[in-house]
C-alpha cells in the first residue's frame, strides 16, 4: 500500500498552472515538524519539508485559498521521478495528493473554508 497522510504549514504561496494537455496542477511544499529528547535529555526539533502536487478539481482552490503559512492536511501517494538536465540526472520525491484539507480557521470575519474539496473524507 502507498499512502501517505501529513499535517503541515506551507513554505511558500502554491504554484498553480495548467500543462499543456489543458490539465490544471498546484505545487507547494508542506513542512511538518516533530520535537523529540536527544541523548542529553535536550528538547530538540526536526522539520522535513514534502512537495505537494495536486491535479484536476482540487488544484484550483489549493491555489485560491492557501498561501505560505497555511496548514493543510494532505492524504495521497508517494511518487518519485527523475529527469535530464544539462546531462545530469535530477531526482524528486512527491506525494500526489488525493484529499486537501485546509486546516486554518477563520480570521477577522473572513469565512473559513468549510466546503474544501476533501473535508469529510479524511480518516481522522
Amino acid at each position: 500500500m502507498n499512502k501517505a497522510i501529513i499535517i503541515g504549514r506551507l513554505g511558500k504561496d502554491p504554484e498553480t498552472r495548467l500543462t499543456s494537455s489543458g490539465k490544471e496542477v498546484c505545487i507547494f511544499s508542506l513542512a511538518t515538524s516533530e520535537r523529540y529528547k536527544d541523548n542529553s535529555g535536550q528538547q530538540q526539533e526536526r522539520t522535513e519539508w514534502h512537495n505537494i502536487v495536486v491535479w484536476g478539481s482540487q488544484a484550483g482552490p489549493c491555489g485560491r485559498y492557501l498561501k505560505k503559512g497555511s496548514m493543510a492536511a494532505v492524504d495521497g501517494k508517494i511518487q518519485s521521478r527523475s529527469w535530464d538536465k544539462d546531462g545530469q540526472k535530477q531526482y524528486r520525491t512527491e506525494i500526489v495528493a488525493q484529499r486537501v484539507e485546509f486546516l486554518d480557521s477563520k480570521k477577522d470575519g473572513q469565512q473559513s473554508n468549510n466546503n474544501s474539496p476533501a473535508e469529510d473524507d479524511l480518516p481522522f
